[in-house]
């Protein structure tokens, strides 16, 4: 009878080793961080600037706050809708991931491509130019201040910005919480100063608010859209979506999530509130604001 086979033990297998894990983004950012976001980007250079065309344009200050009202009805639609996509499409990149979700990789490759290369630089261009020009100023009160100083200033702003939003989110975050508060106080130092001026007596400006207006499509379409670059910002907390700590806890109602809810329609009063005190201390017919500049 033949020797009954032998067949050797299987070597034992080796366990699998568990799967990397997915690359993500970490939630640093706190709903206070998220509010500050949205209200330092919104409340820019741009707050300080715009009043100067919405009054040229409008050519009077009953216009000029009905304009800056209806950029501030738009900014309110756009921020809850932005909202709603906010929740829906839970990717960072705001306008970008949204298009890529719906409308496919090409048109998503555009607009990103017009953003990198445009929209972005001309608007951080335009920031930093205005913080340079506010900074150089008081070394040259009663002159212009040198072309250079104004633009080695703005790119100094920039790169430093670009490598401390690059190092850590944390130290972004930080900086981005002590300019707002530093320009949340520079609008109050304005609005209180243009209260004690009303009450001072002077509000000849408002006997007619309305008078001299000029109706033209051109002037009103330049009027609200200096309105609207101040306003912009609003989407700014899309761009981090992946990137807040437990969103789902911030979403007050459908569609207010994360930090939108608080700043969506308050954000419009700032604003309102200068321009309303604007007046008293900026006359109409002064030169800066003169047609023939």
């Amino acid at each position: 009878m033949a020797p009954a086979p032998h067949y050797a033990a299987a070597p034992a297998r080796e366990p699998a080793a568990p799967p990397d894990p997915p690359v993500r983004l970490q939630r640093e950012i706190s709903l206070l961080s998220g509010i500050c976001l949205i209200v330092g980007n919104m409340i820019g250079s741009g707050i300080f600037v715009s009043p100067k065309g919405v009054l040229l344009h409008s050519a009077s200050y009953g216009l000029a706050l009905a304009v800056w009202a209806l950029g501030g009805l738009f900014s309110v639609f756009g921020a809850l809708c932005y909202a709603e996509l906010g929740t829906t499409v839970t990717k960072s990149g705001a306008s970008y991931a949204y298009i890529l979700e719906a409308f496919g990789g090409l048109a998503a490759f555009v607009r990103l491509w017009a953003s990198l290369l445009i929209i972005e630089p001309t608007s951080q261009a335009v920031i930093a130019l205005t913080f340079a020009s506010y900074m150089v100023q008081p070394v040259f009160p009663s002159c212009a201040g040198p072309y250079a100083a104004h633009r080695l200033l703005a790119a100094v702003c920039i790169c430093l910005l670009t490598f401390v939003n690059c190092a850590y989110v944390k130290w972004g975050t930080r900086v981005q919480d002590v300019s707002t508060y530093a320009k949340l106080l520079a609008l109050l130092g304005v609005i209180v100063a243009g209260i004690v001026r009303l009450a001072q007596g002077h509000s000849e400006h408002f006997a007619d608010p309305f008078a001299g207006s000029s109706l033209a499509v051109g002037d009103l379409a330049l009027a609200l859209y200096s309105a609207l670059f101040s306003y912009s910002g609003w989407d700014t907390l899309n761009f981090v979506t992946e990137e807040i700590k437990d969103p789902e806890r911030w979403v007050l109602s459908p569609s207010l999530p994360h930090g939108s809810a608080p700043t969506a329609c308050p954000m419009d009063l700032p604003p309102l509130s200068r321009d309303r005190s604007h007046p008293p201390a900026c006359p109409m017919d002064l030169p800066p604001l003169s047609r023939d500049r």
